[in-house]
Parts: C-alpha cells; sequence; structure tokens
C-alpha cells in the first residue's frame, strides 16, 4: 500500500516557480523593463519612467483628494507588503510567536503566508493571511500580545474571511493625533439621513457616522473619556428636524453639566431621578399610543413627519438612574427601558444611554442596546462588558487608552458585517458648539408646538 504522505519535501525549483506564479509582476515588470530597453532604448525608456514619475508627483501635489483615494493606498501597500509582511521579517515573527506547522512526514516548517496587502490609511494596514491545515483563529488570537510586539506594531485585530483566510488589522501608529472638529450643522431637514449621521473618523481615515433611526445607541466611557461628545455631534447632525418637530429629543440629566443647554429645545427634561421616572413614563405611554396607531394602520414602521416624529431619549449618567439612586424609583426605570429597548425601534422610539460603569449590576439592561461604543475605560473586562465576548482578545484595547484630555473621544465600535474592533474617535463639541444648535432650533421653531419642561 502507497503511504498518504511523501517523506521527500517539494523541490527549491518547485517552491520557486509556484512563487513566481502567485506574483506575475515580479517577472513581468523587469521583462517590460528589459524589452523597452532593447526595442525603444534605454534611453527612451528611462524617459518614460522619468516622466511616469513626474506625473504622479505632479497628480500628488495638484490633486491630493484623487491621489489619496486612489493611487497612495495601492503604492503604500505594495511597499508595506514587500518590505514588512514577506521575506525573513514576516516569517521571523510568526515563528517566534509558535504560529506555524510542522509537516509530519518531512519535518517542514510551514509558515502561513500573506496575500494581500490593503493600506487605505498611513497608519492601518489590512493584511490577509492564508493558514495552514491545522491553524485557527483562536490561535492567533491568543498570541496577538506577542505578535504585537514582534511586528512592532501599536495593536492588531482579527477577522475571519473565509476558511483558512483571516484578516489582520495592523495599527502601525496611532491615527489619531489631531482634535476632529465639530460636525457641520445642516440648514435643511432634507440634508438629513436619520441612518447616517456623521460623529467622528474611523482609523482607516474615513468618516465614522451612526444611525439614529431604529437603532438604540449605547456608549461607555470613564470620567473625560469624551462620551459627550457622541450625543453632541448627533444632535447638531439632526438639529433641522429638531426645529422642524420632526425629531423630539427627551432629555435625562441627573448631572445637569454640559446637556443643561439642551433644555431649552428638549420636548421634556428631567435632572432628578423622579422627574426622570416621570419623563420615562410618558416616554413609553407614547411609544405604546405609537403602536396601537400603526396597527391600526396597517404599518411596521414609521416615516419620522411632525406628525409622526422620532421620540430620542437621551440617557446620561445611567448609573445614577439606575443603581446609585432611590431603589424604587430604579426599579421602575429598569423596567421601562427594557420595554423601550425591546419595542421602540419600530415606532421611533431610540434610546441613547451614556454610563461610566458598564456591569450589569449597574445597566441591566446594556444588552437591548444595538449599537455600543466603548471609550476609555478603567478595566479590561469592561470592554467584553460593552462590546461583546472576546472584543478585547480581538483587538479592542480600550482599557488601555491614556488617561489623557488628548485621547478624549477615542475608542472602539464593532465593525458592521464582522465581529472585528475598529478604533474611531468622536469629534470634539465644544460648549459654544453645543449652543449652537439651540439658537438655531429657538430661532427657527416650526414644531407646531411649546417645548416644555420636567424638572
Amino acid at each position: 500500500m502507497g503511504t498518504e504522505f511523501s517523506k521527500r519535501a517539494k523541490g527549491a525549483e518547485m517552491k520557486a516557480a509556484a512563487w513566481l506564479g502567485r506574483h506575475p509582476g515580479a517577472v513581468l515588470t523587469p521583462a517590460a523593463v528589459t524589452a523597452s530597453g532593447v526595442e525603444l532604448g534605454w534611453t527612451a525608456t528611462g524617459g518614460i519612467l522619468g516622466g511616469t514619475a513626474v506625473g504622479l508627483g505632479a497628480w500628488y501635489r495638484a490633486h491630493p483628494d484623487t491621489f489619496d483615494r486612489f493611487a497612495a493606498p495601492r503604492m503604500r501597500a505594495w511597499r508595506r507588503r514587500w518590505l514588512t509582511y514577506v521575506g525573513p521579517r514576516w516569517r521571523n515573527a510568526l515563528i517566534a510567536c509558535d504560529l506555524y506547522t510542522t509537516h509530519r512526514k518531512t519535518g517542514e516548517m510551514r509558515v502561513p503566508r500573506v496575500v494581500r496587502v490593503r493600506s487605505y490609511s498611513p497608519s492601518v494596514d489590512t493584511v490577509y493571511v492564508r493558514l495552514h491545515p491545522g491553524q485557527h483563529l483562536r490561535q492567533f488570537e491568543a498570541k496577538l500580545p506577542e505578535l504585537t510586539e514582534a511586528l512592532k506594531v501599536e495593536r492588531i485585530a482579527l477577522e475571519r474571511v473565509k476558511p483558512r483566510v483571516l484578516a489582520l488589522v495592523v495599527e502601525r501608529s496611532e491615527p489619531f493625533t489631531e482634535v476632529i472638529e465639530a460636525p457641520e450643522m445642516p440648514y435643511d431637514g432634507d440634508a438629513v439621513d436619520l441612518t447616517d449621521l456623521y460623529v467622528g473618523e474611523t482609523e482607516y481615515g474615513g468618516e465614522w457616522r451612526l444611525p439614529l433611526l431604529g437603532q438604540h445607541i449605547f456608549a461607555a466611557g470613564a470620567t473625560g473619556a469624551g462620551k459627550n461628545s457622541v450625543v453632541a455631534s448627533l444632535l447638531r447632525g439632526v438639529a433641522p428636524l429638531v426645529r422642524d418637530g420632526s425629531v423630539r429629543l427627551w432629555l435625562c440629566d441627573p448631572k445637569q453639566m454640559e446637556f443643561a443647554t439642551l433644555a431649552g429645545i428638549a420636548h421634556r427634561y428631567a435632572d432628578t431621578d423622579e422627574a426622570a421616572a416621570e419623563l420615562v413614563d410618558e416616554y413609553v405611554e407614547d411609544m405604546q399610543a405609537t403602536q396601537r396607531m400603526l396597527a391600526e394602520q396597517g404599518q411596521r414602521k414609521i416615516t419620522p413627519s411632525p406628525v409622526t416624529p422620532l421620540n430620542l431619549l437621551v440617557l446620561d449618567e445611567m448609573g445614577a438612574l439606575l443603581a446609585y439612586g432611590d431603589a424604587s424609583v430604579a426599579r421602575g426605570l429598569r423596567r421601562q427601558l427594557a420595554l423601550v429597548g425591546s419595542q421602540g425601534r419600530a415606532t421611533g422610539h431610540s434610546m441613547v444611554g451614556l454610563v461610566q460603569e458598564p456591569t450589569k449590576d449597574t445597566v441591566p439592561v446594556r444588552d437591548l442596546f444595538t449599537t455600543r461604543i466603548c471609550l476609555r475605560v478603567t478595566s479590561a473586562a469592561h470592554v467584553d462588558m460593552v462590546l461583546g465576548e472576546n472584543a478585547r482578545l480581538r483587538g479592542a484595547l480600550a482599557d488601555e487608552i491614556p488617561n489623557d484630555p488628548a485621547t478624549a473621544g477615542i475608542g472602539y465600535v464593532i465593525r458592521q458585517r464582522s465581529r472585528v474592533p475598529m478604533r474611531v474617535r468622536a469629534a470634539y463639541v465644544d460648549d459654544r458648539e453645543l449652543d449652537e444648535p439651540v439658537e438655531f432650533v429657538r430661532a427657527g421653531w416650526r414644531g407646531g408646538a411649546d417645548l416644555r419642561v420636567v424638572a
């Protein structure tokens, strides 16, 4: 009987041929240059190459937007692939971290190879790696700290792309070195998309946007982490709809600090536990009335308008409302917020909750929030509490963000359609920029009803 595996290793020339087959550019590029030199002459070939370099330089200087969008990512990915993710440095890093297999017959050491590199921003690469049989993403998860140090980078996150292929999101340097300016405040309500509101930037250099309609947003972070910037950015984005009455703001503000100025445009405002309980009771009654209306009309969800507005409930310092205050009031609030979290999305009743300590004892309804943000926290366990099991293991190192004012607004979210943590930063909204939507709404109020305050 024949053996399933030979004890002989594959020949070096066959390995070289396979490598050239996977990288045809390594042969075609020098072959094309040589052919051009022979056919056209080396002077003409040098002129072509020099003209190409000059053209790229002119493009780089003349139109940064298109160059940075189309050319720079490809050039950066090519350079980093051949200097960092191919060759001895890559091989030695994986061997040092025990991320390789050994052929049981030949004893050949097999290191996962890089199949593609994408570099959409100067600070972050996405490296696609093909695994060998017997390897799994969990092995890489367990070795992420060691691999991060071996490659001399800031952070690595993981994503399973398909069987035997995973993606390493490699953060080579801090992507957020400057404060992000407050979002522009549109004038017309037609310019506002409630499913796509700008709140900051991602580590890939793109815009960080959040849906508000049909979603509940939960942001956790220690004191000074920048939680309020998320809410302030959303409010600047929806200010025209608040003015027109298509969005109604319900605000529970036990801290009575940054958001106190918003009392002037809130449909309802509460600054004590008892007032917050009254406000949330009324909010639930409004939700149930909308449910009855939709049932009578045979509809499944609302279209925001002054007749059927989006009702936005903002809960600042949820711990003060649900855990640290009067026990009987907290029990009632927990019950009512659970109803909102489980039933409010279709009726246009959305919550935004902010908390410092995201434990179950403090926020028992946290699992009902559909979009979660973890800013700087004080405990590694808090990361998984906010973003889900093993989020920190996959690269969401929110507890390692320095406690420094310069890092306010930096945190992590889970990318849509995957379980990969993505580093983000919320735009900074100062007191003056928080006053602007209040003045804007008050100057052109069209809601058709007086704003009332519960306090």
